[in-house]
């Protein structure tokens, strides 16, 4: 239509969620499809959390708090960091919102001019480039692979970082590839990174406690405590506590760039609920052990499903050391056909023909690398051995 802006070409849906919204559709219908798109959590919120809200509704908690979080969610936030990450910020170093994603769309809104550059790891969450457009800066997509672990190299990054980069995305562990960089590999990002001070780092922690194997987890702010100036940390609690309808999300970095944050949330949506403020300070001060029982449980469904696609035929796997994904190529596919006749030409024809055999994914145009998909496994796991036996129908109908 005539009256839409050129911007709103831009905001592209997400390839996940676009998945998701088929899956939903398709369900109503009446259709039996295994959903293994978004990455959710399917446990329950803590009962503790849950009760902090109710009593903080009880409690007339329902008005208007400060536009980035109130004092005692920002409290709790340093606390978490201090505890967990041995990083010490204050509270002007804070900034909640509506979810992690807000957090980053202040940051590039916040401070990203028209022809600036954003290096993302391909593949990476498509939210990074979607909202680098957003902000009519430039994704520059840095190609990774197996033969790294997924994994940018000093050399890439260095190769990739032109006069006018603003920023560098970098999501430990990895959505959608699982991948966890040590802290030697993040020392040495960092190391080019000191040659360029123009550069800032944005550090996606989001899937911090889900790391498996007994592997550390270690936040780039940790390795490269001298980056500390330029570097933002985006975290929140939708993944470790299962509050992805909570939206709250938050991070930590130079005051100056939190209150510019501020600034453009305060002419977007304002403060994040009052009532998952709360809920998150609960979460946050509260009983942790519960975090390490459900990583245990999504280490035992990795294990579990891993083999499972492995042996499917035409099908490779890298083995995640984190987060709830499986980046799979499918490149032994392409160029065969279903049983229909059609070709299968693009990951996009492969997540079609997965759709009709009853799952749905990714595919993995979306996320910056081809010919892949992606299979979250935060969900039960008989529905993941189900949906990997439709998978194997699949490919074993192919000519």
């Amino acid at each position: 239509m005539a009256f839409l802006s050129a911007r709103v070409e831009r905001a592209r849906i997400s390839a996940s969620a676009a998945s998701a919204q088929r899956t939903r559709e398709l369900r109503a219908a009446g259709v039996d499809i295994i959903g293994l798109s978004q990455g959710e959590p399917d446990f329950a919120t803590p009962d503790h959390v849950i009760e902090a809200a109710h009593r903080a509704m009880r409690d007339g908690q329902t008005r208007y708090t400060p536009v980035d979080g109130t004092p005692e969610l920002k409290e709790a936030i340093v606390a978490k960091f201090r505890r967990e990450n041995g990083l010490a910020f204050k509270p002007e170093n804070i900034s909640a919102s509506a979810g992690g994603k807000q957090v980053l769309y202040n940051a590039l809104m916040a401070t990203v001019d028209a022809g600036d550059e954003v290096i993302i790891p391909a593949p990476s969450w498509v939210a990074y480039a979607i909202m680098t457009e957003f902000a009519e800066g430039v994704p520059v997509w840095v190609r990774t692979g197996p033969a790294n672990g997924f994994k940018v190299t000093p050399a890439q990054l260095q190769e990739a970082i032109t006069p006018r980069t603003k920023w560098l995305m970098l999501n430990s562990p990895s959505n959608p590839t699982g991948a966890v960089y040590t802290g030697d590999e993040l020392r040495e990002l960092a190391g080019v990174l000191e040659r360029h001070p123009h550069v800032w780092i944005l550090a996606d922690d989001m899937y911090e406690h889900i790391v498996f194997d007994g592997r550390p987890f270690v936040s780039f702010a940790q390795a490269a405590p001298q980056l500390a100036d330029r570097t933002l940390i985006v975290n929140g609690a939708s993944k470790t506590y299962a509050m992805t309808g909570w939206r709250l999300g938050y991070g930590a970095g130079p005051a100056n760039l939190v209150r510019a944050m501020a600034r453009m949330q305060a002419q977007c949506s304002l403060n994040p609920s009052s009532i998952s403020q709360a809920a998150a300070v609960a979460a946050l001060n509260g009983p942790q052990d519960i975090v390490a029982q459900r990583c245990t449980e999504f280490q035992l469904r990795r294990d579990k499903v891993l083999p499972l696609l492995e042996a499917i035929p035409g099908l490779s796997c890298t083995r995640p050391d984190g987060a709830f994904y499986i980046y799979i190529s499918c490149a032994g596919w392409i160029g065969r056909r279903t049983p229909n006749g059609q070709e299968l030409k693009t990951d996009v024809d492969v997540g079609a023909y997965l759709l009709e055999s009853g799952v749905a994914v990714p595919e993995g145009t979306g996320y910056g690398l081809s010919p892949y998909f992606r299979v979250s496994f935060a969900t039960s796991l008989d529905k993941l051995v189900e949906a990997c036996r439709r998978i194997d129908g699949a490919a074993r109908k192919l000519e």
